[in-house]
C-alpha cells in the first residue's frame, strides 16, 4: 500500500470535497472576519498563524489502544512502522497541521534507520523527538525492568537502560530528530520498597550518562507522571522533581508536560507558566483526562483548560520572543474510534486553542489585572475562548492543500477499507496503541 508520494488520498477527491464546501466556508469566514474586525482583529493574520501551526503525531497513536483488561484490534491497523508512517501521512495531508512523527524504540526500530527517514520524506513527513522504552521488557532482553530501569538497584539493569537511551539518540540522529523524551515507570508499590532519595540519586546518575551522549544541538525532555505503574511512589512524579532534575543536568535538559499526568483539578496552566518563566519548558504531550491518565482525545473533556494552557504559551511567546519554541505532540489512546480520525480531530482542537489564544486582547487583560478587576479579566479570556474560529481553521487547511472537513474527506476516500484489505489482521503483528 506504500506510495512514494505525499498524496495518499486522491487529490481529485480532495479537490471535489473542498469545492462542495467552498461557498459555505467562505461565507462563514467573511462573517467571522467582519465580527473580528469590529474587535480590532485581522482574520488574515490569524489564518496565517493557523497555517504555520504544527503538532507532531505519535507513531503508536496510529494503532488501536486498549486497557489492562483488553485490547480490541482495529480494522487495517498498522503492523509495522512503515504502515504507521502511511497513516500519519494521511493525517498531515488532510489537516496540514502534523508535519512530523514521533517514533518509539524499540517498537519502531528497523535494520536501517535511513530507510525510515526516506519513507518519511516520501510522505512529506519529518521526525519529532524520539522516545525510549524502559517501562517494559523487550523480547530477548537480558535484564528485566520489573523493579526499575534508570533507578534499578541492579547496576546491570541501569547500564542496559542507559545503553538503550543512547541507542535511541543514535537512531534519532539518523532520521533527523533533535530530541529524546525519557519517561520511566520506576517507583514503588509499597512503603519501604525502596529508598526514596536513593532512587532519585540513581536516576540522576543514569541521566547524566544519557545527557553526556546528547549531540550539541539536541535536548532531552524529562516526562513526569503522577502514578502508574508505581502506585505508591513514582520517582519522577511531578513537575517540581522534573524541574529539579532538568536543572541539575544542564541547559539541554527540559521538562515535558503531558496533560494527563496530573492529579484531577491540578492547575496545569500554572505549571506551564512556571516552567516557561525559568526556561525549562521543553514541550507537551497533548491529550485529555477525566479521572486519571486516561489519554483521551485532546479537547474532548476540558477544552477550556487547553485554551488556558495556550494562553500561557502566548504570554510566554510575547515575553521571550523567537527563543521560546516548545515542542508539541499528541499522545492518546484510541480504543473505540478510528485512530486516524481521532488524531486529525485532536490536531484541529489543539490548533483551535492556539488560534483562540491569539485572540486574547492582551492590553485589555493587563489593564484589568493591574486594576484588580477579576471579573473583567476573566471575561476577556472568555471572549476569546467563546469565539468559534472554525472558519479560520477550515480556510487555513484549504489554502495549504488540506481538507475543509478532514474527517468527512477521510471517510469519503475509503482509505480505511483499503488499509483493511492490504493489512490483514495477524496475531501479535501490531506494535501500535497505548495499553
Amino acid at each position: 500500500m506504500t506510495k512514494s508520494s505525499a498524496q495518499l488520498i486522491d487529490q481529485g477527491l480532495l479537490a471535489d470535497h473542498n469545492d462542495k464546501l467552498a461557498a459555505r466556508v467562505q461565507a462563514d469566514y467573511d462573517a467571522l472576519g467582519s465580527m473580528l474586525a469590529r474587535r480590532g482583529q485581522d482574520i488574515e493574520r490569524l489564518t496565517t498563524l493557523a497555517q504555520g501551526f504544527a503538532v507532531a503525531v505519535p507513531s503508536w497513536g496510529a494503532g488501536t489502544g486498549g486497557t489492562r483488561f483488553a485490547r480490541f484490534a482495529g480494522r487495517g491497523e498498522p503492523r509495522n512502522v512503515f504502515e504507521k508512517l502511511e497513516d500519519c501521512g494521511v493525517i498531515h495531508q488532510l489537516t496540514q497541521a502534523t508535519p512530523a512523527v514521533s517514533l518509539h524504540f524499540p517498537w519502531d526500530k528497523v535494520g536501517d534507520a535511513r530507510e525510515l527517514r526516506q519513507a518519511g520524506e516520501a510522505l512529506g513527513l519529518g521526525f519529532d523527538a524520539v522516545n525510549s522504552n524502559t517501562f517494559s521488557d523487550a523480547v530477548g532482553q537480558e535484564h528485566s525492568y520489573k523493579f526499575g530501569s534508570l533507578t534499578a538497584n541492579s547496576a546491570a539493569a541501569r547500564e542496559q537502560a542507559i545503553a538503550h537511551n543512547i541507542e535511541c539518540i543514535e537512531l534519532g540522529r539518523a532520521i533527523g530528530s533533535k530530541a529524546l523524551t525519557v519517561w520511566v515507570g520506576d517507583g514503588a508499590n509499597f512503603p519501604g520498597q525502596h529508598n526514596l532519595r536513593g532512587a532519585l540519586e540513581r536516576y540522576l546518575d543514569s541521566m547524566r550518562a544519557i545527557y553526556a551522549a546528547l549531540p550539541d544541538d539536541w535536548n532531552v525532555f524529562i516526562e513526569h507522571k503522577l502514578f502508574e505503574p508505581a502506585f505508591y511512589a513514582t520517582t519522577i512524579a511531578d513537575w517540581g522533581t522534573s524541574f529539579a532534575c532538568a536543572t541539575e543536568l544542564g541547559p539541554k535538559a527540559k521538562c515535558l508536560v503531558d496533560l494527563g499526568h496530573h492529579a484531577p483539578n491540578t492547575n496545569i496552566e500554572m505549571i506551564v507558566a512556571r516552567l516557561a518563566q525559568f526556561g525549562k519548558l521543553g514541550g507537551f504531550h497533548f491529550n485529555d483526562s477525566k479521572y486519571g491518565d486516561d489519554d483521551l482525545d485532546s479537547g474532548s473533556i476540558n477544552p477550556f483548560q487547553l485554551f488556558l494552557v495556550f494562553n500561557e504559551l502566548a504570554d510566554a511567546a510575547e515575553r521571550d520572543g523567537a527563543a521560546f519554541k516548545p515542542s508539541y505532540m499528541l499522545d492518546q489512546s484510541h480504543n473505540v474510534t478510528d485512530p486516524i480520525e481521532s488524531l486529525m480531530s485532536s490536531a484541529v482542537e489543539v490548533q483551535r486553542a492556539y488560534i483562540q489564544s491569539a485572540l486574547v486582547d492582551r492590553a485589555a487583560l493587563a489593564g484589568h489585572q493591574q486594576g484588580n478587576d477579576a471579573l473583567q479579566a476573566a471575561q476577556t479570556l472568555k471572549a476569546a475562548f467563546r469565539t468559534d474560529v472554525g472558519p479560520i481553521l477550515a480556510m487555513a487547511r484549504i489554502r495549504s492543500g488540506g481538507a475543509a472537513d478532514p474527517v468527512a474527506a477521510y471517510r469519503a476516500s475509503g482509505y480505511r477499507d483499503r488499509a483493511a484489505s492490504a493489512r490483514p489482521a495477524r496475531a501479535g503483528a501490531s506494535s501500535s496503541g497505548i495499553v
